[in-house]
């Protein structure tokens, strides 16, 4: 066969382009479609809650990398080093060597290593869809799988939505890590915006990702299949799909919504336009006139199932989908072919496909304007309404996110080249950060990509992406139209999971992850297999094979050691939690964590609970080899995870049992400057600065009296700017967590100033400090103490010395003592 543009390709094995498939091929489509089965079930966030998530995602480094051995056995002989697509199974294999040079600098070893293996999964996926949908009946059941298993995740969640959380428990928890107590955890994703429907995945803005994905996908699809039962089924689920969208409440969904919309019809023909914006409304109109019964339904169901509630919102949503259905069908059946047939001379035309686009841009302004300022937003339940109403620049959410992406710039400034490693952000944003928020995301696939890979591993992948959809979107315009829409289904699926994860983490989900990376492959698996000519290198067959089968060989007996021994290690860490709740037994719990360990060393749940056992035998028996177990465990940690502040906070606890202060407060002031808005870090810090200037002051050292008082000022100030910084915010922006002057912080402030011989210092601290309550023995001391300092420097506060001695009378000698104090 040959090319009229590229001249003669190279000949093909009958597993690529033809349409049969051998048994080994579908054994691996087979295992493929049960995998992402299984995986959407997962809710693999890999720097979550990590005990919890990590089992998952060793289990699908395991089966990845077991497929990946079957797709090897079936295409070892058309392997060769020749064309681009040749190369490009290759260079994938740079996105997670990236990962591996960042673990240079890796803020966290434990996350950085996790992410290096989610990257392999990828890299497999991407080399095996790129070979497998390359075949017209695996590349067919792939597609149906995926939109199948689509259509199962949207029911799921409907499911969950009518109050059905025990039976939808019940479907998965054979199988799922996600179902908690027999119920899926957080399906229903409850904020201060009430129930947001978040489906498998516990985050309604991902799901909202994802179900703008298939809602796409289900129009291309309804109005590409020739079968009338497809046809149905797809008309059929808009309804479900647009509902979904609505009730997981997502801003970002809608406003990035018509951004996507308009990239698709780009590439489309002016007749299928027209139809995608007519299906788009009959489903839009059908689910707009259920939403509000459907929506209330759903959130009293949250509160008290009821049979016949339940019943009636099911009604509801089957009778508005069947109907669309069946006129989406009838469309299909006798307008659509005439729009082809009356459009067909105009979408030859140069620039055709451009003006229907430009004028769903003015539509959609137009619906923006209606829906954001005016009554028209009434139509829909006040949460939605709420919601769109609080859409602009000014709002939080947008206000955080713009906060979040300056941080990012903060970090990758430090960590330009080669990055933090993988789940950096989540180890470092504290360190960062504008503002006390708190987000182990930063809200932006491609500027936490950066923090993690640096420029380096930014511009390969991004290089890798751009290539891909260049030359997709290339193949696709020179392609005929009956041949062009085999493969868009990927093209949909990555491009819109992608551009909402501008605004969104979307891609920090294992499962989403795998979705993009399949959709790479399915759209380099129609690259024209042009040969690369320009790297001048004749690499035989043979040799082409030896080099991937070497390279593929040495990394799956890797992955698949490392996988399930952090299977193992994961086990070992889940029995131990279940041994610690119900035995007290110190060499039972131990022994199991050793095991663990002793595979990760760096395990941060296994040595965490390891360092709490060998503190509690320490303070039972004052024994000093536990003592000094449990430090060395600890700083061993800290070494791989300097940024864990569970293991400071533990190291800290340990030198002050053991009654070394200093090197307690050495590290407590070590750390401050990682969690610069922990407003209890610096209220400690503030408080050992003054105890131990104080036992310095009382041995007569006044230099070191000195240090830890000026430490302590620093670290007070630290707290005074901040709080002054907090009232610059944007009006619409949330603070986040508590950060302001306590009254502890005040105090020993005011003291420290005072025996550093600034009484009028000490006046002006304490003075912020004088509560109403002078009940309170904390109040009381700052109202003596700044009285004190006012005497000293000849002043005084009548109304504060009347209102404290009406309280306390003996309160004026303790005033006239402290006065007389020289320092």
């Amino acid at each position: 066969m040959s090319n009229p543009v590229y001249g003669k390709t190279k000949k093909t094995s009958s597993t690529a382009r033809s349409g049969s498939a051998s048994p080994l091929l579908w054994t691996l489509s087979t295992g493929l479609t049960l995998f992402l089965l299984w995986s959407s079930f997962q809710v693999a966030l890999f720097n979550g809650q990590l005990l919890q998530f990590e089992g998952p995602i060793y289990w699908a480094l395991v089966i990845t990398s077991l497929l990946f051995i079957v797709w090897a056995v079936v295409y070892y002989k058309s392997i060769s080093l020749e064309s681009q697509q040749d190369w490009l199974k290759l260079l994938v294999l740079l996105l997670p060597l990236t990962y591996i040079l960042s673990l240079i600098s890796a803020a966290s070893h434990y996350l950085a290593v996790n992410m290096i293996l989610i990257q392999c999964i990828y890299a497999m996926l991407f080399v095996m869809t790129m070979s497998l949908l390359q075949n017209k009946q695996i590349n067919h059941i792939i597609q149906s799988s995926l939109i199948g298993i689509a259509y199962v995740i949207v029911g799921y969640g409907l499911l969950n939505w009518f109050g059905a959380f025990s039976f939808a428990g019940k479907l998965v928890g054979w199988f799922s890590s996600g179902v908690v107590n027999g119920v899926y955890n957080q399906a229903i994703w409850n904020d201060a915006n009430g129930p947001r429907l978040a489906s498998v995945f516990q985050y309604p803005n991902t799901y909202a990702a994802f179900l703008m994905a298939f809602l796409f996908i289900s129009i291309f699809s309804l109005i590409r299949t020739k079968k009338v039962y497809k046809q149905l089924v797809h008309g059929f689920m808009l309804v479900p799909i647009l509902l979904s969208l609505l009730l997981t409440l997502s801003r970002t969904g809608l406003v990035m919504m018509p951004i996507v919309f308009v990239i698709i019809l780009l590439l489309l023909k002016p007749a299928k336009q027209i139809l995608w914006f007519i299906y788009l409304a009959i489903s839009g109109i059908a689910t707009i006139a259920i939403l509000n019964p459907v929506n209330t339904a759903g959130l009293e169901l949250q509160k008290q199932f009821s049979t016949g509630l339940a019943t009636k919102g099911w009604i509801y949503l089957i009778t508005a989908s069947i109907v669309v259905a069946i006129i989406n069908w009838l469309i299909q059946r006798w307008i659509a072919p005439k729009l082809e047939a009356k459009f067909q001379a105009w979408g030859k035309r140069k620039g055709a496909s451009l003006w229907i686009p430009l004028g769903s841009v003015l539509l959609a302004i137009i619906a923006a304007v209606l829906l954001l300022g005016t009554s028209v937003r009434n139509i829909l339940p006040d949460s939605i309404s709420t919601r769109l109403e609080n859409i602009n620049f000014q709002q939080h959410s947008v206000l955080e996110r713009l906060t979040f992406y300056k941080d990012a710039a903060k970090v990758i400034a430090d960590y330009p080249l080669i990055g933090a490693g993988g789940g950096a952000w989540t180890a470092l944003y504290e360190k960062y950060q504008n503002n006390p928020y708190v987000s182990a995301q930063a809200h932006n696939f491609f500027m936490q990509y950066l923090v993690e890979v640096g420029l380096i591993g930014f511009i390969i992948f991004m290089a890798f992406i751009l290539y891909i959809f260049y030359q997709f979107v290339r193949s696709y315009l020179r392609r005929d139209e009956s041949e062009r829409e085999s493969h868009f289904v990927f093209f949909i699926l990555s491009m819109t999971i992608l551009v909402l994860s501008l605004l969104d983490f979307n891609m920090s989900y294992v499962f989403i992850g795998m979705l993009v990376f399949i959709g790479f492959g399915g759209m380099a698996a129609v690259i024209e297999p042009r040969p690369v000519k320009r790297l001048n290198l004749k690499v035989s067959p043979s040799a082409a094979r030896g080099i991937y089968t070497a390279i593929a060989g040495v990394s799956i007996i890797v992955l698949l050691i490392v996988s399930v021994r952090f299977l193992q290690a994961n086990q070992y860490a889940n029995t131990a939690k279940e041994v610690a709740q119900t035995s007290q037994s110190f060499e039972e719990i131990k022994t199991v964590l050793d095991k663990d360990l002793a595979i990760r060393s760096t395990h941060s749940d296994s040595l965490l609970t390891l360092s709490a056992l060998y503190q509690q035998g320490f303070e039972q028996t004052q024994d000093d080899q536990f003592y000094m177990a449990g430090v060395d465990l600890l700083q061993k940690g800290l070494q791989a995870e300097p940024y864990n502040k569970s293991m400071v906070k533990q190291l800290i606890q340990l030198y002050e049992l053991k009654g070394d202060s200093d090197r307690a407060y050495a590290l407590q002031k070590e750390y401050a400057n990682n969690y610069i808005w922990d407003m209890e870090w610096y209220e400690a810090l503030i408080s050992r600065s003054f105890d131990l200037g104080y036992q310095a002051l009382g041995q007569g050292d006044t230099a070191k009296k000195e240090s830890y008082f000026t430490s302590g000022l620093d670290a007070y100030q630290h707290v005074v700017d901040g709080v002054e910084h907090l009232k610059t915010l944007p009006e619409g922006q949330l603070q986040g967590k508590p950060f302001e002057l306590t009254s502890t912080m005040i105090l020993n402030a005011g003291k420290m100033k005072y025996m550093l011989n600034d009484s009028a210092g000490a006046a002006t601290v304490l003075k912020g400090g004088i509560a109403e309550d002078l009940s309170d023995a904390t109040n009381r001391e700052i109202a003596r103490w700044y009285l004190a300092a006012l005497t000293k420097d000849g002043q005084q506060d009548q109304a504060v010395y009347d209102k404290l001695i009406a309280v306390a009378p003996n309160e004026a000698d303790e005033i006239k003592q402290i006065a007389e104090l020289s320092f």
